[in-house]
């Protein structure tokens, strides 16, 4: 039986949206190369809540990879000002 993708949902207060949607841009190739797709989206009530939503092979491999310093550094540099709210689901 073939493991399915999980989805995860990220959302992290930001200090200037642009900033940060410039960096997840940048971060691209990264991120497919991890297995890991997304997309950034903005909260309409919340301008400075930047979210990310996509799919990961598994909840190992998005936490291995958003785990890693050069990502928290990225993250860091992109203005996020707290600790990020993640989701993962799987569909029912």
């Amino acid at each position: 039986m073939k493991k399915m993708s999980i989805t995860v949902s990220v959302s992290m207060q930001v200090s200037d949206f642009d900033e940060w949607k410039t960096m997840f841009d940048s971060r691209k190739s990264d991120r497919e190369e991890a297995g890991i797709n997304a997309r950034a989206y903005r909260n309409v009530d919340e301008p400075n809540n930047a979210c990310a939503i996509g799919t990961a092979l598994s909840k190992e491999v998005f936490v291995s990879f958003f785990s890693q310093p050069v990502m928290q550094e990225a993250l860091k540099n992109a203005g996020v000002l707290g600790p990020p709210e993640i989701k993962f689901l799987e569909e029912a």
